[in-house]
């Protein structure tokens, strides 16, 4: 079924690729923009039509709103899908895109904007009834009000940006001087990157799990969920490895969060795909609403991958307004999927290290491999570093595992450095293979200990 004759993809790299892939077989023509670094990648020449639209710094390509709409124009596009990253939450290009009649492939501007606020929305999901991260959810107006709710909260803290996102400027504090150290920083790396410098505080979690529910809706009063995704193997608050099912829940507190998830997506009458985050105590067994977000998530192959479903084909049968099509009882989780991000990176400190790769040869009939770049391409400095997605599908989690042991292996990356042995290890140490792991497991591990070998 076609929904839509021609779209544009506003965002470069795998997920450009990812999301020509379903339109190639839905009919769908494909527009697709670039700037002066990514002239001679893939996805350039995998879309129908590709389009320079500025320099290599994004703010000059990829953010540039004035020139994207204008494209979206010329080409005759109906519609937009922003992929994630770059303008996929930025209520300003979805204003325009419904100014000038090009249809955005998700949510509304409004409801970007609530879920874009922390704060508004911890308060929403706290009517709902979904329980929120202990906090405080008014504005710290000084450092000296900081510290004083921050007494009456008791430490440790995390000072997040209210308008943020991707880990970008949070803070852990632990006590008066690290907080009156961090304050200022925050909001100044807030106002940068977000445009807005509220900050606010709520508990820090010391053993903490994030897990996330995928869900979907559409403009008929269906919503459903699509399981959750483990995503708590993470260095710099960024993941590395996400994997569904979690290998923390039984089925009673699956279910439970699930279903807190859908009560939260109805509460603020959410359309379209997006994702439920939370954040899990691991000492008392309690979940907590983290954020959502608004748009297609990175890791969205290990639920399509366990549901046999295409997120960015159900992304386009709702934009186009019509009906999800599945009841809750249809969808069903078969099997266990992981995902591993391949960055270019120090493995150790996790610095970028971007360059020509001379070398990438990918294992064939195994795995999934959903990549920005080809052999010959070069990782551009100017962009997130990751390389490619690694996602693999067993009937359960050793099986699953062990394949991805095997292609880990297999991969053969020369020209740049990446975190290839890092996930090698990490698939071979006895306590990522019980599930026994936390958001901080990178951080307090010892590298190559309790292997499985």
């Amino acid at each position: 079924m076609t929904y839509f004759k021609k779209i544009l993809i506003a965002n470069r790299g795998e997920i450009a690729r990812r999301i020509i892939r379903t339109c190639n077989s839905l009919g769908i023509e494909t527009v697709a923009i670039y700037s002066d670094a990514d002239a001679d990648t893939p996805y350039v020449t995998e879309a129908s039509e590709a389009h320079h639209v500025g320099a290599s710094q994004a703010n000059q390509s990829y953010l540039n709103i004035d020139k994207i709409i204008q494209v979206a124009k010329e080409t005759g596009a109906e519609a937009v899908h922003p992929g994630y990253g770059f303008l996929s939450e930025n209520t300003k290009f979805t204003k325009h895109c419904e100014e000038a009649g090009i249809l955005f492939i998700g949510p509304d501007s409004e409801k970007i904007q609530l879920m874009g606020d922390k704060i508004e929305a911890r308060r929403h999901m706290e009517k709902a009834g979904v329980p929120v991260v202990p906090g405080w959810d008014g504005k710290l107006e000084s450092v000296e009000h900081a510290l004083e709710v921050a007494e009456d909260l008791g430490y440790p803290l995390m000072l997040k940006a209210s308008a943020g996102g991707g880990g970008i400027g949070m803070h852990v504090v632990r006590n008066e001087e690290e907080l009156t150290k961090s304050f200022s920083s925050a909001k100044q790396t807030a106002g940068a990157s977000f445009g807005d410098d509220t900050v606010f505080l709520e508990r820090f979690i010391e053993h903490a799990r994030h897990i996330e529910v995928q869900v979907a809706a559409d403009n008929h009063g269906n919503t459903v969920h699509l399981f959750e995704r483990e995503c708590s193997i993470q260095r710099r608050n960024q993941k590395v490895i996400e994997e569904s099912p979690s290998p923390f829940l039984d089925e009673a507190l699956r279910k439970k969060l699930c279903e807190t998830a859908v009560k939260g997506v109805k509460e603020i009458g959410y359309t379209n795909v997006g994702t439920m985050e939370f954040i899990f105590d691991d000492e008392s067994g309690h979940f907590y609403f983290l954020e959502m977000n608004t748009r297609l998530q990175v890791e969205h192959p290990v639920t399509e991958e366990i549901t046999g479903l295409d997120l960015v084909e159900l992304q386009l049968k709702i934009a186009a307004g019509q009906e999800i099509g599945l009841t809750q009882e249809d969808i069903t989780n078969n099997g266990y999927a992981i995902e591993a991000r391949l960055y270019a990176e120090d493995p150790e400190t996790y610095f970028p290290s971007p360059g020509k790769l001379t070398t990438l040869k990918l294992p064939e009939n195994t795995g999934r491999f959903d990549f920005a770049y080809e052999e010959g391409n070069t990782v551009s400095p100017f962009y997130d570093p990751m390389v490619g997605k690694i996602i693999v599908h067993g009937k359960n989690r050793k099986e699953a595992l062990d394949e991805l042991d095997i292609i880990v292996d297999r991969i053969e990356v020369e020209g740049i450095t990446t975190n290839l042995s890092l996930i090698k290890q990490l698939v071979n140490e006895n306590d990522f293979r019980d599930g026994r792991y936390t958001t901080n497991y990178l951080q307090t591990r010892k590298a190559g200990e309790g292997t499985t070998k």
